[in-house]
């Protein structure tokens, strides 16, 4: 399994993200508390948008916690939107071409979770995916045709739309194997602009996933507290595990739910799969 976090807020130092907190990606790297092993060491990735429409992407097969390279980027690179990844493979092999968040055109997308019975799923999966589309695919993971299909079923339109049709694609395929709880999934995907976040399994037992709350009301509850009167009011985080622990500033996104981050404010939608037409 793996752990990731989305930032949307005001431009800040991808190391405020990454290093800083208390319960850091780069310490869930060493020491996950809610993943389902606690070492994510198979490698790592960032994404940022910055002055361009396509995000920046920074991404290595070493273990984020040994990375000199991802430390001296992160004190330098702003973005006031972020993704980032840390990586604990299940079978596919450890290269950059797997790591997380993928990139195409202005999209990123990074996943946490496996599609059960996906070797004999594979080519079914692969013959989905729009003929345009399928050149891009550059590595071997699930996740990443998971990205690729839902590009096909227009994540560029409607992104929970997309989602859901990907979704009931794999798990109508799944039936055909005889692979019972194929999906498990926390998904982020965004354009620049929205992210769009996603708790989902088969068998209704998904991965954690959290968001953080508002900003100024936690001020207003900790007024002595600095890392706090650092953040802009519209700042909005996704993710796997809270960054630390305090009281209030972390909500559980609900099972099958699509969480959706936009402006300064986020919206909570059901989710449910769908079979394409």
């Amino acid at each position: 399994m793996c752990r990731w976090l989305a930032y949307s807020g005001s431009p800040v130092l991808i190391e405020e993200l990454l290093y800083k907190p208390q319960h850091s990606l780069i310490v869930q790297s060493l020491s996950s508390e809610l993943g389902a092993e606690p070492t994510n060491g198979d490698g790592f990735g960032v994404g940022w948008y910055g002055r361009t429409g396509t995000p920046g992407i920074f991404r290595s097969a070493e273990p984020a916690w040994n990375d000199r390279n991802l430390r001296d980027l992160a004190m330098h690179i702003e973005s006031p939107l972020v993704f980032s990844h840390i990586r604990a493979s299940i079978g596919s092999p450890v290269q950059q071409t797997n790591c997380h968040p993928f990139r195409h055109g202005r999209w990123l997308w990074m996943h946490n979770g496996y599609l059960d019975g996906f070797a004999v799923m594979k080519r079914d999966l692969m013959m989905a995916v729009d003929p345009e589309l399928f050149p891009s695919i550059e590595g071997s993971t699930d996740s990443e045709l998971f990205f690729f299909l839902a590009l096909t079923f227009g994540l560029t339109e409607d992104p929970p739309a997309a989602v859901a049709r990907a979704v009931g694609l794999i798990e109508e395929t799944a039936q055909r194997y005889g692979v019972s709880f194929p999906v498990q999934m926390t998904v982020a995907t965004t354009d620049g602009e929205t992210i769009w976040g996603f708790r989902y399994s088969s068998e209704g037992r998904s991965r954690s996933l959290f968001h953080s709350t508002d900003v100024s009301t936690l001020r207003h509850q900790y007024p002595d507290n600095p890392m706090l009167h650092g953040l802009s009011d519209d700042t909005r985080l996704v993710v796997s595990e809270p960054l630390g622990d305090l009281r209030g500033a972390w909500r559980e996104v609900p099972e099958a739910t699509c969480v959706i981050v936009h402006g300064g404010s986020e919206e909570l939608r059901p989710f449910l799969p769908e079979l394409a037409a």
